[in-house]
């Protein structure tokens, strides 16, 4: 379903990414945590991928606006991004995916790299809003502290939620010591903190390359199949 959304803010995230916030014309976009859909500078022609890009959710379905947040680069479909003034119109396709939080989820984890975030913040407050009695945790991977999106928000989150933890880990921890844990997601680090990650639902997003290698991770900590949730980010 195409629906035809303003343009009304945008908001850095970090020195490369940002989130921009639209409203639609006619009603409340509903969607699920975790789907994303077509954001597109050209409708006329669906298959431009130039200029037509998949984009998730970055807040859950409970705001009169929609957010999504993209990794910023040169490309046609960045510089339409950057180009937006409050009032500019763009057409949404969605929303997509079925790599999607259900409530009935008690137990769910989430192995996530730089812009793979952007899912997991509609699935966070989404919990949240609604108060549901649920245990979330978000092993979170970036370069340095200045690279973690939504960093304020997921701070303030894990401070006043009961059912949120939230772990980083920096490839560069020199500027940030005794915040974060410095290296890549491990199997040491995750059975620290979830010694029952066999009886969560884990939840990979991200660039092709980081979901195969958690995938791979899970599979090693014993995670069954069907509880491993993947969605590839692509195009970026």
């Amino acid at each position: 379903m195409k629906r035809k959304c303003r343009f009304t803010e945008r908001i850095p995230r970090t020195p490369q990414v940002t989130s921009f916030r639209f409203e639609p014309l006619e009603g409340r976009f509903e969607y699920k945590p975790g789907q994303f859909a077509t954001v597109m500078f050209d409708p006329e022609h669906p298959r431009n991928r130039e200029l037509n890009k998949y984009l998730s959710f970055s807040c859950a379905a409970v705001h009169p606006y929609v957010e999504v947040t993209k990794k910023m680069s040169g490309s046609a479909f960045s510089r339409s991004l950057s180009e937006l003034r409050p009032g500019d119109s763009v057409w949404f396709e969605g929303p997509r995916g079925r790599c999607v939080f259900e409530d009935s989820m008690s137990k769910t984890s989430f192995l996530i790299g730089g812009i793979g975030i952007t899912p997991v913040i509609s699935v966070i407050e989404h919990v949240i809003h609604h108060r549901l009695s649920c245990e979330l945790k978000l092993f979170y991977s970036n370069r340095t502290e200045r690279d973690i999106a939504f960093k304020a928000e997921l701070d303030r989150w894990s401070d006043r939620a009961d059912q949120l933890r939230v772990f980083h880990t920096l490839t560069d921890c020199a500027s940030s010591p005794g915040y974060c844990r410095e290296g890549r997601i491990g199997q040491g680090w995750i059975r620290e903190y979830a010694p029952d990650i066999e009886d969560h639902t884990v939840f990979l997003f991200g660039p092709p390359a980081m979901v195969s290698a958690m995938e791979g991770l899970c599979r090693e900590l014993g995670c069954p199949p069907d509880k491993i949730k993947k969605e590839n980010f692509t195009g970026y």
